[in-house]
């Protein structure tokens, strides 16, 4: 796609000024998105490397407790970043189609704001905003 061979200035953000996910946008947004992926790739790895160097023998149950729930914690953290990692590539697809920055529910922006808080959001705030309404109004039926 064209905006890979964009190359942005230094500290470049993007703004209304340029056309709304222009290529200067969409470059910005995949670059943020692939330091984004690469982070979490770093931090899974040495979750799973800190787990496979954990010594098993550990002295008295409170220390092994201790050891199991700091396990299971990094193992949902492992977990979390899975499901980041496929919003994230689920967003890099929506740049080569074409779609990002697009409200997956009305068409409408969703708005540099919200992507450079979010750059994972497929809905702009109102539709998010309903969705989580109607999320809560099943949630009490």
């Amino acid at each position: 796609m064209a905006n890979e061979q964009i190359e942005l200035p230094e500290g470049y953000r993007p703004t209304m000024d340029d056309e709304y996910m222009c290529n200067r946008h969409l470059a910005y947004f995949r670059a943020k998105l692939l330091e984004w992926r690469q982070q979490l790739i770093e931090e899974s790895q040495a979750t799973m490397d800190n787990l496979r160097e954990e010594v098993r023998d550990v002295g008295d149950e409170a220390e092994r407790a201790t050891r199991e729930t700091e396990n299971s914690l990094e193992l949902r953290t492992r977990d979390r970043y899975r499901k980041l990692l496929g919003k994230i590539e689920q967003a890099l697809n929506r740049i080569e189609e074409g779609e990002y920055g697009w409200c997956e529910e009305t068409g409408e922006e969703i708005g540099l704001a919200r992507l450079e808080a979010r750059p994972i959001a497929t809905l702009s705030l109102d539709a998010q905003e309903r969705w989580e309404m109607r999320q809560k109004q099943m949630k009490n039926k």
